[in-house]
């Protein structure tokens, strides 16, 4: 039973993902898909490619902060090329990156494979934090055009009946999971303490501004990789702020449900930008154009990353 998950975890979000690669190319011709692609202004996807690089180097950086308080000092290029080989191994088997990510520091700075995929976890706390930040300043800033959206949507007596059934929900779902002890509860009540504990922990550091800088850095670097490439489209040149982020929030989440996004990504640009009626055509190209650019700049510096890993560190260990 165990292994038939364990196939299913794997299998599953492969198929979904080659599923929604079929759908979205069914939605756009390869030709109308290829002439955006020629159209677009490559200088703003350079650029976005860049914030993209520059995300990864702070991400690696900021582990750095972490393998300290554990009494290790790697070195800043194997957690770098850790990052990337990371990030490719993410294509392959859904979240199979961390376990490699850990797995090549222990075998290059020595830090025990536990400890080290510890502290990758409280990082993903962090980043979780970080995403939830962004969409509640999402909601404040939009709050009227979200307001509206639903209310031209349904009628007051809807909206006032489903808000009032979200909360009674919500409410019971606190209640039982507060006193529940069923595998379901225990869980979430672990994963809620978890986000609690690595979010304090990060207080405890001793270089914890420094971390909580490069956190800031990278996700803003994240939504400017995501926004600077929409000038790329003279159809998108004109986009909105509200667009930018609640396709940046979509498209983030989208990322979990396949592997490295693959298919999930540009449809999930394309059910947010409907939203503020952009065409389909360039919010899918959209899409494949920043996931396709994206993911290659990973494939390239991921694979070079794990071939050259061994040699970098053979000559560190020369020296």
């Amino acid at each position: 039973m165990a292994k038939a998950k364990s196939i299913l975890k794997v299998v599953l979000p492969l198929l979904l993902g080659v599923g929604l690669v079929w759908y979205s190319l069914s939605k756009i011709s390869i030709p109308t898909l290829v002439q955006y692609f020629k159209n677009a202004d490559y200088s703003w996807i350079i650029l976005g490619i860049t914030f993209g690089i520059l995300s990864h180097i702070s991400r690696a950086y900021r582990w750095l902060f972490m393998a300290e308080p554990l009494g290790f000092k790697p070195k800043f290029g194997n957690s770098l090329m850790a990052v990337y080989s990371a990030y490719l191994i993410n294509f392959t088997i859904p979240r199979a990156g961390e376990v490699a990510r850990a797995t090549i520091l222990k075998n290059y700075e020595g830090i025990p494979f536990d400890k080290g995929f510890g502290t990758i976890v409280a990082e993903r706390i962090a980043d979780t934090l970080m995403l939830l930040a962004i969409v509640t300043i999402a909601f404040i800033l939009e709050f009227e055009f979200i307001f509206n959206f639903f209310a031209e949507k349904f009628n007051a007596t809807s909206l006032f009946l489903g808000g009032s059934v979200l909360a009674l929900g919500a409410l019971m779902l606190i209640l039982f999971i507060k006193k529940s002890k069923s595998k379901f509860a225990l869980k979430v009540k672990g994963f809620l303490f978890g986000l609690l504990e690595g979010a304090l922990s990060i207080f405890k550091m001793k270089k914890k501004w420094a971390f909580i800088g490069h956190t800031l850095f990278i996700w803003a670097m994240y939504v400017l990789m995501f926004y600077v490439t929409t000038f790329a489209l003279p159809e998108l040149q004109n986009i909105t702020l509200t667009a930018v982020l609640i396709g940046f929030i979509l498209s983030s989440f989208s990322i979990a449900a396949t592997n490295g996004g693959i298919g999930s990504f540009p449809e999930a640009i394309v059910i947010a930008f409907s939203l503020f009626g952009i065409a389909d055509d360039p919010s899918r190209a959209f899409g494949w154009i920043v996931w396709s650019t994206q993911t290659l700049v990973i494939i390239i510096i991921g694979g070079l990353s794990l071939l050259y890993l061994p040699l970098y560190n053979r000559k560190k260990t020369i020296l």
